[in-house]
């Protein structure tokens, strides 16, 4: 991860009260990388938000991020 992420991190996390070690980065990425790439590229800002808001209502992150990364990764647009 990139220094300049990783400060990012660090300083919105403290804007917002939360330990930046509580953030997990990497899924949050790869759950965001699974939606633009399988669904459509505004989909993984939303995304990342439905998982906030699942992980705040006590889900555990890494099984939300691995459940809508295989929803993501299955995922078929119609054919028109």
């Amino acid at each position: 991860m990139s220094n300049e992420l990783d400060d990012w991190i660090a300083r919105a996390g403290r804007e917002l009260g939360l330990d930046p070690a509580d953030v997990p980065t990497e899924a949050v990425l790869g759950l965001a990388k699974d939606v633009a790439h399988g669904v459509v590229r505004p989909g993984a800002p939303v995304t990342a938000y439905l998982m906030g808001l699942a992980v705040g209502r006590g889900a555990e992150a890494a099984d939300v991020a691995e459940r809508l990364s295989e929803l993501a990764l299955s995922w078929r647009t119609p054919a028109p």
